[in-house]
């Protein structure tokens, strides 16, 4: 069977990494894109590494050009794309790479976002552990799916392993990432011009307020109820973004507190169970620690695992491509499950370097 497809936001970063993803999907059919202010536009025009999609013109993204598709992806910035899933309840699958349908609590959204609040939908992190199963069990079936903020998924992919099996405490959590500029998306913005960042590495949204903090906080408190911790209030992290000078990709390194009498085998247990059986999400020898340049392309999540019995910690770094596994690769994936197609179809673990 052959699914057709409208991308919103096809100008800009996440909608251009959607639809060179669905370019090779074989079941899929990339019928309709649209844009805003660069609607009338040949697509190539926007997205000129895009040659097979060189036919297609930027349609006005309204709910009437989305509809009538058998799955329609969301790729606007925050906040905007719940005026069209509230129009698109005739859809058989959506899939939102905007913030507006991650967060399960209100006050939540409210205090890191504003605005309208609109109802949480399926979590798009297939290997995350929810509710005693991985969120892939969930994802199956699903019509209506929140592709992650990349940030986030790194960062609870990093933790949620130890958090569920009880071996780190989850409430002295410490992130550090550096992140490419292309997870701002491609509005101009002046602190993200190259020369403002080459050469440079400048933290933003210091202090707790990142949006994807609460994020993470519910998808830890998801792993938390699957594990035999308890306390999901008590879930805090300290989390600093970092923009450095590439293009894409995460390197996310997070610190928790080994509880008390985690032997390392334990710990390290902890990561081989979760992701032991994982296509793209991967465990690395002990001793081994990821780059950014190794998954740039890639719908795969590299981990590095450090026992640090000096400070009683857990150190996990983790290397992402944000536009792939953070947000297109995450989306594409969960579409797999949820229509039952392989899960790695159009999916590649394999990086481009150099």
């Amino acid at each position: 069977m052959t699914y057709t497809v409208a991308v919103s936001g096809a100008s800009g970063y996440a909608g251009g990494e959607i639809l060179r993803l669905l370019a090779d999907h074989p079941d899929i059919e990339i019928r309709t894109v649209t844009a805003h202010s660069n609607a009338g536009q040949p697509l190539v025009d926007h997205q000129p590494h895009l040659r097979s999609l060189a036919h297609l013109t930027l349609q006005d993204t309204t709910p009437q050009i989305l509809s009538g598709h058998d799955i329609v992806f969301l790729a606007l910035p925050h906040g905007q794309s719940g005026q069209y899933t509230d129009a698109l309840g005739d859809a058989p699958l959506v899939i939102d790479a905007g913030a507006d349908h991650r967060l399960t609590s209100q006050s939540a959204w409210d205090a890191f976002y504003g605005g309208n609040f609109h109802e949480a939908w399926t979590y798009g992190v297939p290997e995350l552990l929810v509710d005693g199963v991985k969120q892939r069990e969930h994802l199956r079936g699903a019509t209506r799916i929140a592709a992650p903020g990349c940030n986030a998924s790194t960062v609870s992919l990093s933790l949620a392993p130890g958090v569920a099996a009880g071996v780190i405490d989850p409430s002295d959590i410490v992130a550090v990432l550096a992140v490419g500029p292309s997870g701002a998306g491609k509005s101009l913005k002046t602190n993200l011009l190259a020369s403002e960042i080459i050469g440079s590495a400048n933290p933003y949204a210091v202090g707790g307020t990142h949006r994807h903090i609460p994020e993470i906080r519910q998808a830890l408190a998801a792993a938390i109820l699957s594990g035999p911790s308890a306390g999901a209030d008590d879930i805090r992290i300290s989390f600093t973004p970092v923009i450095v000078p590439m293009s894409r990709g995460i390197l996310a390194t997070s610190s928790a507190p080994i509880v008390d009498g985690a032997t390392d085998e334990q710990i390290r247990a902890a990561w081989e169970s979760a992701y032991g059986d994982e296509t793209f999400v991967q465990l690395l020898p002990e001793g081994h620690f990821p780059r950014t340049a190794d998954v740039l392309g890639a719908n795969t999540a590299l981990i590095g695992l450090a026992i640090d019995r000096a400070a009683n910690r857990v150190t996990v770094v983790t290397a992402v491509d944000n536009l792939v596994k953070g947000t297109a690769g995450a989306a594409i994936q969960s579409m797999n499950i949820a229509l039952g197609l392989p899960e790695d179809r159009a999916l590649s673990v394999n990086g481009v370097a150099p």
